[in-house]
């Protein structure tokens, strides 16, 4: 049986593909003398003939540059938009380098003929994967060929595991139950047992998977259970307490010639992080003479409007806690930050907020550009000299990261953006430094795909002013 996350589910993913772009190579020719008819069409008088070595040629670079965009990695695809958009970028190279091996060897075949060719091939290998989506998607909500799942630990880390594989139908994964030495944790429904009996309940039911989610007290009782389990089908997958001494995420590194666990992995690896820069510095460039315009007129606005500077200089807390200097245009009036007890409340728990709908300082000018973000422009300035990224974390105010949690400073693990995951999901209604699991979602979660989402989201939550103050 063919398991969509399998290695002779890749194979046939690879032989599927090549036979779909070959065959999608002999259809161009038909399709091209049908498009005859059409009369922005140039007629050709008959049948094109596709030399059999393109035959060859085409599918290994298709296939080719498919295995570089990780196609064919199950899980580095669980996600639709994540297949989807790998599969749209990896068709895309493939044909300009199709096109490339024409232009050097073939040159007399039709450029529309070679047009549909692609068309068809992407659509070809879009399809069937939709397919196959639809189907393992109804097979999981049926809950046929589902892995079972059996948790060891039913503390926190444990019953974060249990809600995730509930909330994801599409990992295809079942929990079956829980396994606790605490008797408190007995008492709960889904607690089978205590962890002597693991080894039954993996034979009895079945078991693919087993997750181990102990705290460090219970390091002897971990080497014991992991030796009990070696001899039997089952693959077992350890959430050590030591991720809770992490800044951002951890992760496995040659040190020394050993395998070792780094808690202080970088949550941007150098070719992320490089991917990350150019593209800023590419649409920061390309847009700079609209940002140019812009602030002209919006300097021109302020200084009418009030007295006092036009831009508005803070220092903020940037990566890895390196102080900047942040620029906004001014929006409130002249010395704004000697009146900060006028409108600071604290809410239930003692955290301090600091911005409010009636704040009696902002301007008239200042109201408008709060409400369509507008103020953020001279950001583009902290971009282009590297302070900060177009799409990251919201940059914080010193005086309230002296106050954050532990767990809270592992947002600063990036650049900061001007955008980001908070800003499209609620800005000032949800007041960032309250809300810091927005941005560590993003750390967890970011890739480049992440940014144009983002960066789309925020222009239509600028359009819909909600929560901007």
């Amino acid at each position: 049986m063919l398991r969509r996350f399998s290695t002779n589910f890749a194979i046939f993913s690879i032989l599927l593909d090549g036979f779909l772009i070959t065959l999608a190579l002999y259809l161009s020719v038909y399709l091209r003398a049908f498009a005859n008819r059409f009369p922005f069409v140039r007629p050709l008088p008959e049948l094109s003939r596709i030399p059999f070595e393109l035959y060859l040629i085409f599918p290994i670079v298709w296939l080719v540059t498919l295995l570089v965009f990780n196609i064919y990695d199950g899980r580095k695809n669980i996600r639709v938009i994540d297949e989807f958009s790998s599969l749209t970028f990896g068709a895309f190279l493939a044909t300009v380098t199709s096109a490339g091996v024409l232009y050097l060897t073939y040159r007399d075949i039709s450029r529309f003929q070679f047009a549909l060719f692609a068309i068809t091939a992407f659509l070809f290998l879009l399809i069937w994967r939709s397919i196959i989506r639809t189907t393992v998607h109804r097979k999981y909500s049926k809950k046929i060929e589902m892995r079972k799942v059996l948790i060891l630990g039913a503390g926190i880390a444990g019953r974060k595991v249990g809600e995730q594989i509930k909330k994801e139908s599409m990992y295809g994964l079942q929990v079956v139950g829980y396994l606790d030495d605490n008797p408190k944790k007995q008492k709960e429904v889904d607690v089978v047992g205590d962890l002597d009996i693991a080894r039954t309940i993996i034979a009895s039911t079945q078991i693919d998977d087993v997750v181990v989610a102990l705290p460090l007290s219970a390091h002897q009782r971990l080497n014991q259970i992991v030796s009990e389990l070696h001899d039997l089908s089952v693959r077992v997958w350890i959430i050590p307490d030591y991720f809770s001494l992490t800044l951002h995420k951890a992760g496995v590194f040659d040190f020394a010639g050993i395998p070792m666990l780094d808690l202080r992995a970088p949550a941007l690896n150098e070719y992320q992080r490089m991917m990350k820069r150019s593209f800023d510095l590419f649409i920061s460039v390309i847009c700079f003479p609209f940002w140019l315009v812009l602030m002209a007129i919006i300097s021109v606005l302020i200084k009418l409007d009030s007295p006092g500077p036009i831009i508005f200089k803070q220092k903020r807390v940037g990566e890895n806690g390196k102080l900047f200097t942040m620029f906004k245009f001014r929006t409130m009036e002249d010395h704004a930050e000697e009146k900060n007890h006028l409108v600071e409340t604290r809410d239930e728990n003692g955290a301090r907020i600091l911005k409010r709908p009636d704040d009696p300082r902002i301007t008239k000018i200042g109201k408008v550009l709060r409400q369509t973000s507008l103020d953020e422009i001279p950001q583009i300035l902290n971009v282009l000299s590297g302070d900060m990224s177009l799409v990251g974390p919201r940059p914080e105010m010193p005086e309230f990261v002296d106050e954050y949690l532990p767990w809270q400073r592992k947002r600063f693990a990036i650049p900061q953006g001007m955008t980001g995951w908070w800003q499209v999901n609620g800005r000032s209604d949800r007041p960032m430094h309250l809300h810091t699991e927005d941005d560590l979602f993003y750390i967890q979660n970011y890739s480049i795909w992440l940014d144009l989402q983002i960066l789309a989201q925020t222009f239509w939550v600028v359009l819909r002013r909600k929560g901007a103050y």
